[in-house]
């Protein structure tokens, strides 16, 4: 996917607008509404089991994994959700401070003189001026309609000022991948490891997941009833009761990426031979993205799996991107028989 400066590179603005307000403090009368998915500590294999990867990712060696239990949300955050944040706080995210952002280009609704160009490395994305996540193809989209859909369009800087409001954090990539498992040691996808376009919803083409159906990137066939971003429960929840972590929109972890973490002794030191409830490098230029995306293709970009990694610098924004977040405070560890696969509340 293209980060900032692979659009910059096409004719448009390349800086963005400093007046762009100051983010607010975190309101306590703000409830954060999207239910939540609540996991137990538990380990579990972390990497590439199914020979899958992508060999510049990083996706292995495999290694166990310790996490602590956590409660996170079901969901990516939505429009609405995104809507009552900005309308608190006055926040502007960076795609509108900068004046453009990513659109696919079979997404784009935007006069001529609105798009910049291909971007540098894949052609079939642009940027386009007034792409924002109000306008997710460009000034002439909205979101009238999309209230249930992923808020797409905001970058991880973006994702950090909700959280920091909203009193709540970004999933580290370990958190993330063991939510993502919901519980199927090895899986290659949150169900299993069946394909995905195999035991889904009738009403979905049979399809588990919001995924790339046809000749990418120039034809999308559509067979789950989706070109872009679905509804955040259109699909099956896995066994922790999270909804659509791989396909419809990427997610941003806290995480630097770096392709040798896994390989990398000393950054996260094993106990008992698991690794505790790792963070990752301590530096880095960019963030992990985790789970894939509408725009995901056997034949191109096969990282609608548990354990693929992506990553972009913390200011890109592009029309397939989100994100979900994790309880500040961790809940008391349930015992089994409260724990149930699936289990997700208010």
């Amino acid at each position: 996917m293209p980060g900032r400066e692979d659009l910059a590179s096409a004719s448009g603005p390349s800086a963005p607008d400093t007046s762009s307000p100051a983010v607010h403090a975190h309101d306590p009368a703000f409830l954060h509404t999207i239910a939540q998915a609540h996991l137990p500590t538990g380990t579990f294999t972390m990497g590439d089991s199914s020979g899958d990867r992508n060999r510049a990712d990083g996706e292995v060696p495999r290694h166990l994994i310790a996490i602590s239990a956590l409660d996170i949300d079901a969901t990516t955050v939505t429009n609405a959700d995104f809507a009552r944040f900005v309308e608190a706080t006055g926040h502007r995210t960076e795609a509108e401070a900068f004046g453009y952002s990513a659109v696919f280009h079979l997404a784009i609704a935007a006069d001529d003189a609105d798009v910049m160009g291909p971007a540098s490395g894949t052609p079939w994305w642009a940027g386009v001026q007034g792409a924002d996540w109000r306008h997710p193809g460009g000034r002439r989209s909205s979101i009238d309609g999309l209230e249930d859909h992923p808020v797409v369009h905001v970058s991880w800087n973006d994702a950090q000022a909700y959280c920091a409001w909203a009193g709540r954090r970004l999933p580290t990539e370990a958190e993330w991948e063991y939510a993502s498992r919901g519980g199927l040691e090895g899986a290659k996808y949150p169900w299993g490891d069946e394909e995905p376009d195999t035991g889904g919803d009738a009403e979905r083409g049979g399809w588990r997941a919001n995924i790339w159906q046809g000749d990418f990137p120039r034809a999308n066939t559509c067979e789950d009833g989706f070109l872009t971003t679905a509804p955040v429960r259109a699909f099956a929840p896995n066994g922790y009761g999270l909804f659509q972590s791989v396909g419809n929109v990427w997610e941003w972890c806290e995480d630097f990426f770096h392709p040798a973490t896994y390989r990398r002794p000393g950054i996260t030191p094993a106990v008992d031979g698991a690794v505790h409830d790792p963070t990752g490098p301590e530096e880095g230029q960019a963030r992990i993205l985790r789970g894939g995306s509408y725009l995901c293709h056997i034949s191109y970009c096969n990282r609608y799996r548990n354990s693929a990694r992506s990553q972009n610098t913390p200011d890109s924004s592009m029309g397939n991107a989100g994100f979900r977040t994790v309880a500040l405070t961790a809940p008391a560890d349930a015992a089994p028989d409260d724990t149930a696969p699936g289990k997700a509340t208010a």
